[in-house]
């Protein structure tokens, strides 16, 4: 069968407290989709939303962000003395900084009754400590604070040092560690029980991880030699990529370039284990950049823009092996996009991966007829949109009059022939022989401007803040597909 699939990030969904969670309106949400025969909901990374609140440069490849921690499952639970006030719930984007100050004294009242009650001692809460990555992050986030948030390579140097020394910590960070690692578990419990009632109602989760790791992270702190890190404790080159369609002076992201050399000696243990975990958390694993296990784009770290760099070659096989020989069930798929050199598609294909079509970037209207220019595949994901992209409205609009008339009698041609152009764009999609359709929430919706997600190249507001307010016109576009989305579930694969 062929799946159709949501894009919509956990932040998004509606919530009383300024932001989404892992509550009520999420089970919500999951009926919904099973409603409307949606079999894939496609989230945005979970981990800790580092600079610029980006998910793509997280404190922690391992951790999640205690944001999406529900407040009224605390209550539920007895965690909390009463259910917490409503935060402006119909404000229509996330400020990310008053959230977290709406939800901090309530998450630390749960941590000290769940210290009072006995329960830091159950063998539950004692085994999930027991994991390494645990302990690491709850004292990076404690040493962070410690140090006025700083980022690592600027901390008091025995702070900084810590992973080396592991020198005895003092009795207010211990227990800043202790509260943080107590968020862990709130988050892994939560976050468990919402992926099994997804699994029960034949829902999959496609998770998200980006290909680099944030310099400003646990996992460069607590592991500097699996990166490319200077004596000075900075990147010594960092990730982008060169001038393109989202910019003229490229993307210059900052992440740290990996030392392959030195994961090589260790068989890409740091891989293995960042992947494998994802793979327990989700049903599948989309890699961002999927074209730098190929070759990636290598800045130095003195240049200001991403337009000086070269292309390095990157072991690629060598990890996809590692992975596939010690993770069970891996279930990946790759983002593929951009110009490609033929070596990542044979990479992908050698794997069988699942690739990306996005609509918007396939729609060639500068000839005299508008044409599909992407050779279509049934092994491969097609997309509206991703969060990236304008939405598809916006897309539409910004148009010319000339191209916006080839494209629809290029739709008419094809067979979309009813409603409005946004119905004619998703019928084109839905009707896709790829195995996958996925559309984000917001072209659902029909969003222009307004529903724009993420502008790469850009740091900040309004980037990540966009909200569905409630469920109403969510329910009602997602109801208006039913028949396509159905329809499309009994279509076979080559895999069937």
């Amino acid at each position: 069968m062929r799946k159709t699939g949501v894009l919509m990030p956990v932040s998004s969904l509606p919530s009383k407290t300024g932001a989404g969670q892992f509550g009520k309106e999420a089970y919500k949400f999951l009926k919904i989709l099973k409603e409307n025969g949606i079999g894939i909901w496609q989230i945005l990374p979970l981990n800790p939303a580092g600079y610029g609140n980006s998910p793509y440069q997280p404190y922690s490849s391992f951790a999640g962000d205690d944001l999406y921690i529900s407040l009224e499952e605390l209550a539920n639970n007895g965690l909390l003395k009463e259910m917490p006030p409503p935060y402006r719930e119909k404000e229509a984007t996330v400020d990310y900084a008053k959230v977290r100050n709406f939800r901090e004294p309530y998450l630390r009242e749960a941590y000290h009754t769940f210290v009072k009650q006995g329960k830091t001692k159950t063998k539950e809460y004692q085994e999930f400590l027991s994991q390494g990555w645990v302990f690491e992050y709850g004292v990076f986030r404690a040493l962070k604070q410690k140090n006025g948030e700083r980022c690592w390579n600027e901390w008091e140097k025995h702070d900084r040092d810590w992973p080396q020394e592991r020198t005895p910590l003092q009795e207010e960070t211990k227990e800043e560690a202790s509260y943080q690692m107590f968020l862990q578990y709130l988050f892994s419990c939560q976050w468990e029980k919402l992926k099994k009632t997804a699994n029960e109602i034949g829902i999959e989760i496609m998770g998200d991880v980006p290909f680099y790791v944030g310099v400003d992270s646990v996992d460069v702190w607590a592991n500097r030699e699996n990166f490319l890190i200077g004596a000075d404790h900075k990147p010594t080159f960092v990730a982008g990529v060169p001038p393109d369609y989202f910019s003229v002076t490229g993307q210059r992201w900052g992440n740290p370039i990996y030392n392959w050399e030195y994961l090589k000696e260790t068989n890409y243990a740091f891989w293995v284990e960042r992947i494998g975990h994802s793979s327990l958390m989700f049903d599948i694993v989309r890699i961002d950049h999927f074209r730098a296990f190929d070759t990636f784009w290598k800045i130095p770290a003195s240049c200001k823009t991403a337009m000086e760099g070269a292309w390095i070659e990157a072991p690629g096989y060598e990890v996809l092996d590692c992975l596939q020989e010690q993770i069970s069930n891996l279930n990946l798929v790759a983002e593929d996009l951009g110009d490609l050199r033929q070596e990542v598609l044979d990479l992908k294909n050698h794997y069988h991966l699942k690739g990306m079509k996005v609509l918007q970037f396939c729609i060639d209207t500068k000839k005299k007829y508008a044409r599909d220019t992407f050779q279509e595949e049934e092994n491969l994901i097609i997309y509206s949109g991703t969060h990236d992209n304008d939405t598809l409205l916006e897309w539409y609009r910004n148009l010319t009059t000339a191209s916006k008339r080839k494209l629809r009698r290029f739709l008419k041609k094809e067979g979309c022939l009813q409603g409005s152009i946004k119905d004619k764009l998703l019928q084109y999609v839905l009707q896709s022989k790829a195995a996958y359709a996925i559309i984000p929430m917001w072209d659902f919706l029909g969003l222009g401007k307004e529903g724009h997600m993420n502008t790469p190249g850009t740091v900040g507001s309004p980037n990540w803040e966009w909200r569905m307010p409630e469920f109403q016109r969510a329910e009602q576009e997602l109801q208006r597909y039913r028949m396509q989305i159905k329809k499309r579930a009994y279509e076979k694969t080559p895999s069937n």
